[in-house]
C-alpha cells in the first residue's frame, strides 16, 4: 500500500526485523564509550543545565523521583523545559532541542499548533475549562471521531487511555457473557490492576506490577506477540475458564511497535478472536490519527469491536483518553433497552473530568487539521526520510543497532533491551534475564543523554516520533547530530 493518506509507505517485514533483534540480543551491547559519555554529562547537562538541575534537586524534595511523569525522567537528570513550538522544545536554560519524543505520540501536529492552540484560548473567554455539562464540542469531536473511523458508530470520552481500556474490559464482559481478559506480552494498555500484566517484556506476567495483588490477574492472560498459536491455544483454554471477553492488541506490535506485528498476525488475531466469541479491542492511543485519520485498523483493513483513543484525541491537552466502537458494544456505556425490550446492563463508568470542553475543543481542531494538512503521510515521509539516515549511519560506522519503523514511528534499538522474553518452563533463567535488561536499560539512557547532549529529545534513547511539523533540512540537521553520537559508540 503506497501512502494514500496514510503515515506508512510500505509496511516493513515483521519477520525479518525480529530476526535482526534476534541478532542483536546476542551480541555486545554497543553505546556512547564511558569517556565521551562523561564529557556529555560534565560539558553539557553540568555547565549548560544548571538551572535545570538545581530545579530538580529542589523538586526532588516534595515530588517523589523530581518529576511528575514517567517521560521526564532522564539520566543524568530530568530537563525542564518552558516551551514548545513546531518541532523543538526549549528549557530553562535557553537551550533547545529537535523534538522526538512528542509527549509520547500526540503532538502529530507538532507541539502548540496555533490553529488549535487559537481555539482553546477563544474558549476560556466564554466557556472555562470544565463545567461538568454538556458542551457543544463533545458532539463535535463524537461526530468528527466516527465519521473518520469506520468502526466506531459511538464514542465516550474519558480522561485518559488508562481509564479507557479499563471501560473496555468491562464492557467486553458485559456485552459477551464471558471472564477473561487475554492481551499481548510486553504490550501497555495503561496502569490499571489488572490490566498492568505481562508489561515490557512478554512473559513478565505480574513480575514488573509491584503494589498489585496478585488475585487481581486471576482472570487475565498473555499471549506471545506474532504467535497466532500461542494465541489460539490461551483462547482455547480460556472456554473451560469462563470464556474470553476479550483479546487486546496495539495493531503495530507491543510498546508501539518495539516487537513489530506482521500483517498476518493483526488479521489472524481479528478472525481467532471473533471465532471464540471475543471482542477484539484494538489499542489505538499511539496509532489513532498517527497512523492514518482511520487509524492503524483502516491500514490493515481490520473492524474490531471497540478502540482505544488517547494521546492525540485532545489534541495534546489534557483529558486524552476515549472508547469507541459498534453500537451494541458501546450500547453498555448508556442506558436503555435492546431491540427485544430487555434492558441493557450498564458498565460502571465515571470521570468527572472526562470530555471538558477544553479537551473536546482542542481535540476536534487537531483531528480536524490533521485531516485537513494530510499530515499523517507528512510526518510518516519524515518518518521514512529519519529511518533510512539512520540505517544508513548505523552501516557506516558498522554498529549492530537496528533499525525500523511504522511511518511517524521509528526504532532505533541499540541494545535489543524489549526483545528479551521469559520461558516459565526454565524459571532458572529467569533473574538472569531481569539482570540482562537492565543493564540493557541502563544503556538506552546513556545514549537518550548523548543525544539530548546534541540536542535530540527522544522516547528512552530508542523511540522517535516525527511530526508534521518537520521539514527535509530539519530532519538533514537531526541525522548529522545522531552520527556525532555514533562516531563515539562502540563494545562496552
Amino acid at each position: 500500500m503506497a501512502y494514500n493518506g496514510f503515515a506508512i509507505d510500505e509496511y516493513l517485514d515483521a519477520e525479518k526485523v525480529t530476526k535482526e533483534l534476534d541478532a542483536l540480543m546476542q551480541k555486545p551491547v554497543y553505546s556512547v564509550k564511558k569517556n565521551y559519555l562523561e564529557e556529555y554529562v560534565d560539558e553539557y547537562f553540568f555547565e549548560k543545565c544548571t538551572r535545570s538541575k538545581t530545579m530538580i534537586d529542589e523538586a526532588k524534595e516534595i515530588i517523589p523521583g523530581g518529576v511528575q511523569h514517567n517521560l521526564a525522567f532522564n539520566y543524568p537528570f530530568p530537563i525542564v523545559i518552558t516551551k514548545a513550538e513546531g518541532a523543538k522544545l526549549y528549557d530553562v536554560d535557553g537551550n533547545w532541542y529537535y523534538d522526538l519524543l512528542q509527549a509520547g505520540g500526540p503532538t502529530i501536529l507538532g507541539s502548540n499548533p496555533p490553529e488549535v492552540r487559537d481555539q482553546v484560548i477563544e474558549l476560556l473567554k466564554t466557556c472555562g475549562p470544565s463545567t461538568g455539562l454538556f458542551h457543544e464540542f463533545e458532539y463535535k469531536i463524537a461526530k468528527k471521531i466516527t465519521d473518520l473511523v469506520p468502526s466506531v458508530d459511538m464514542f465516550r470520552m474519558l480522561g485518559s487511555g488508562t481509564e479507557a481500556c479499563m471501560c473496555a474490559a468491562r464492557v467486553a464482559r458485559l456485552k459477551t457473557g464471558k471472564k477473561n481478559i487475554l492481551k499481548m506480552g510486553g504490550a501497555y494498555h495503561g496502569w490499571s490492576d489488572q490490566l498492568a500484566y505481562g508489561i515490557r517484556v512478554p512473559g513478565t506476567k505480574s513480575l514488573m506490577s509491584k503494589g498489585v495483588p496478585g488475585f487481581v490477574f486471576k482472570h487475565t492472560d498473555e499471549f506471545f506477540p506474532n504467535d497466532l498459536g500461542d494465541l489460539e491455544k490461551k483462547l482455547w483454554r480460556s472456554k473451560f475458564h469462563g470464556g474470553t471477553a476479550a483479546v487486546y492488541l496495539e495493531p503495530v506490535g507491543p510498546e508501539s511497535g518495539t516487537r513489530p506485528l506482521s500483517k498476518e498476525f493483526v488479521k489472524g488475531a481479528e478472525r481467532l478472536a471473533h471465532e471464540y466469541g471475543a471482542l477484539l479491542i484494538f489499542d489505538e492511543v499511539v496509532t489513532g490519527f498517527r497512523i492514518g485519520t482511520s487509524g492503524a485498523q483502516g491500514y490493515f483493513d481490520v473492524d474490531p469491536d471497540l478502540t482505544i483513543f488517547g494521546k492525540v484525541i485532545a489534541g495534546g491537552y489534557p483529558g486524552a483518553g476515549g472508547i469507541g466502537g459498534h453500537k451494541d458494544c458501546m450500547a453498555h456505556l448508556g442506558a436503555g433497552l435492546d431491540s427485544s425490550g430487555k434492558k441493557i446492563p450498564k458498565a460502571m463508568c465515571g470521570g468527572t473530568m472526562a470530555a471538558t470542553p477544553i479537551s473536546c475543543v482542542a481535540g476536534y481542531y487537531a483531528i480536524c487539521e490533521i485531516e485537513r494538512t494530510n499530515a499523517c503521510e507528512k510526518a510518516g515521509r519524515m518518518g521514512d526520510r529519519l529511518t533510512k539516515g539512520l540505517q544508513k549511519l548505523v552501516k557506516q560506522y558498522e554498529l549492530p543497532f537496528v533499525v525500523f519503523n511504522q511511518g511517524s514511528i521509528c526504532h532505533l534499538d541499540n541494545a535489543g533491551t524489549m526483545h528479551f522474553s521469559i520461558n516459565w518452563k526454565k524459571p532458572w533463567k529467569i533473574p538472569h534475564i531481569l539482570k540482562e535488561t537492565g543493564i540493557r536499560q541502563k544503556e538506552m539512557e546513556h545514549m537518550g543523554a548523548a543525544y539530548m547532549a546534541e540536542g535530540i529529545i527522544t522516547l528512552a534513547g530508542s523511540r522517535l516520533y516525527t511530526s508534521a511539523a518537520y521539514t527535509e533540512e530539519m530532519i538533514d540537521d537531526v541525522l548529522q547530530r545522531f552520527e556525532r553520537v555514533f562516531a563515539k559508540c562502540g563494545p562496552l
